[in-house]
Formats: C-alpha cells, structure tokens, sequence
C-alpha cells in the first residue's frame, strides 16, 4: 500500500513555475526522492492554469511521510513557499491493486 498525496501549487506571475524549478536545481527534488520511502516526487504544469503546478507526491507508508515531515527538508520546502507566496490544495490517496477487470483498460 502506498499513501501518493497530489499538492497544487497556486501563485501569481509564474511563482509556482518558478518555485518548482527552484525546488529542482537546488537538488531539493534530488534529495527527497533520495528520502527513505519516497517512492515518486514529481512536478506537472496545468494547461488550463499556468498559475498551478501540480506535484505528485508518493510515499511507501504513513512512518515515511511522517520522517519526510520531521526533516530539516521541510523548512527549505516552506520557505521557498513563502518567497514565492504560493498557497496550496491537497489530496490524499491510499493505493491497492488494480482489479483485473480494468486491465483491459490499460494501454501498456
């Protein structure tokens, strides 16, 4: 079972772009996905929005997620929220096995 949380990112002037290519070539993205348990970390651009970046965010179980949060990663993370004044809506999802019956409906 994996816990995948999708957070956007919401600013004004290209923030949110601007603030994950920062997160990027800091190597803050290097290093979380370096994290034990971090099984995705990845960011999408909106079509409809070019103010929001989504960010897909996937982790093996709650203790992980729960480390990742009590790391010093977290106070780089809010502070680039902070400097780039982004605010932010987050979903939660837990994972399980896909029926076979939907197999049929994936292109492999």
């Amino acid at each position: 079972m994996a816990i995948t949380v999708n957070l956007r990112y919401t600013g004004k002037d290209g923030n949110a772009r601007k603030f994950a290519e920062e997160m990027t070539s800091s190597g803050t993205v290097d290093a979380i996905r370096a994290e034990t348990g971090n099984l995705r970390y990845e960011y999408y651009l909106s079509f409809e929005d070019p103010e929001t970046v989504l960010l897909i965010d996937a982790w093996t179980d709650q203790a992980a997620i729960d480390a990742h949060h009590a790391s010093p990663m977290m106070a780089k993370i809010a502070s680039l929220r902070e400097k780039y004044d982004l605010h932010m809506t987050a979903e939660r999802y837990v994972s399980m096995e896909t029926p076979q019956t939907e197999d049929q409906f994936i292109r492999k």
